[in-house]
């Protein structure tokens, strides 16, 4: 599927505020985002006829949602590729816009993860590997992204001072964003002396576990260009897998990132800011490497020196906190960066974080386990005029 550049636009989007949601049901915090993402956009459910849910949606997923909604689809998606389905969400909905296969995409998400206590990282009962790797120690998804760590300590002398980089810059944009699950900035000391959960991975190498949701409206250029508010356009989307065969210090965003690129006919030396799924910290240093921000090994060096604060810093990322310190609903960040990503290019992020003139923003996501078979999705979003 291709996005016709100008085809498609974010035309709403809303985050839910709070991060501990004990008395909403999960179908009652998709319904608060959804409706506020489509007030947002200045639209209502009768104007929708394409909905997007992950496998995690309740009930029989789009068809039980879209009806609690009142929405009539005639385009359904429910890929699930753990964090970076929302970005491949967008992505298809662009497709479908472009296609005539739709006008006005809804796609959604919900959890309560900390209200019920649940494990981090997908759910591998039944799966064809899970029997071979928890023999070998495998056990949970931290242990999994700490191998990757590891190894790329190894490979290219990365340190735990570097990783603690990207959790400081998180830990100074959560300070301003009064949703934030944690709003007290930290230090480098601060990390690599909170207790370790899976060496080389610290406790505040690890991202928060919220309740939350958000949504985002994708429509095509007649619908927005009669909406009041600005709107953001989709201007490139790639996806890709990675299998257990490949080296362990890449991501599938190598083949996902390039991809967007290529499309959008942009480059990351154009890119104004960044919102890159951070679900650890090694998750987003491989990223940015991935991406091309940098070159393979050299992600530790990057993010150094402030080079990931905001607004001044040589790429500005995760102005919100990310998943860090922000916030990370039912396991999955992608969501969350596409819409910090939006108020970047609206100009509606924090006044202490906020890009001057920011045009071109990547959002990335993540899925799966980083060590073994994962994800990735990219998005470029650019300002309407950009």
């Amino acid at each position: 599927m291709t996005v016709v550049r100008g085809a498609a636009f974010i035309v709403g989007a809303h985050e839910h505020p709070r991060r501990d949601i004990p008395d909403l049901s999960v179908a009652e915090i998709h319904a608060e985002v959804a409706l506020a993402a489509l007030a947002d956009a200045g639209l209502s459910p009768p104007d929708v006829d394409a909905y997007f849910c992950d496998s995690d949606a309740p009930g029989v997923g789009p068809l039980s949602m879209a009806e609690y909604l009142g929405v009539r689809s005639r385009y359904l998606d429910t890929t699930e590729t753990g964090g970076a389905s929302y970005l491949s969400h967008v992505g298809h909905a662009a497709a479908a816009v472009a296609a005539g296969k739709c006008h006005v995409a809804l796609v959604v998400m919900g959890g309560r993860p900390r209200t019920l206590r649940l494990a981090s990282g997908p759910n591998l009962s039944g799966a064809p590997e899970t029997h071979y790797e928890t023999h070998w120690g495998i056990t949970d998804t931290v242990h999994n992204y700490a191998l990757a760590a590891m190894r790329h300590m190894h490979e290219f002398g990365t340190t735990s001072r570097q990783l603690a980089e990207v959790k400081v810059a998180a830990s100074l944009h959560a300070q301003h964003n009064p949703n934030a699950f944690l709003r007290k900035p930290v230090t480098v000391d601060d990390v690599v002396n909170s207790p370790m959960i899976s060496d080389p991975l610290h406790r505040l190498d690890c991202c928060v576990m919220t309740d939350g949701g958000g949504a985002v409206v994708v429509a095509g250029a007649e619908v927005a260009h009669r909406l009041p508010r600005q709107s953001v356009a989709v201007l490139g989307h790639g996806e890709a897998a990675k299998g257990t065969g490949s080296d362990l210090t890449h991501t599938a965003g190598v083949w996902s990132g390039p991809a967007a690129f290529a499309e959008a006919g942009v480059t990351p030396a154009d890119i104004d800011y960044a919102s890159i799924y951070d679900s650890f910290t090694i998750t987003a240093l491989m990223a940015l490497e991935d991406l091309g921000f940098c070159e393979k090994g050299e992600g530790g060096r990057f993010v150094q020196d402030g080079a990931l604060l905001a607004p001044h810093g040589a790429l500005p990322m995760n102005t919100d906190g990310g998943g860090l310190c922000n916030n990370q609903p039912d396991n999955r960040g992608g969501m969350a960066r596409m819409i910090e990503a939006v108020r970047q290019l609206r100009g509606e992020a924090a006044t202490e974080v906020q890009v001057p003139d920011c045009r071109l923003a990547v959002v990335h996501g993540s899925g799966g386990r980083l060590a073994t078979r994962s994800s990735a999705a990219t998005l470029i979003l650019g300002r309407e005029d950009a």
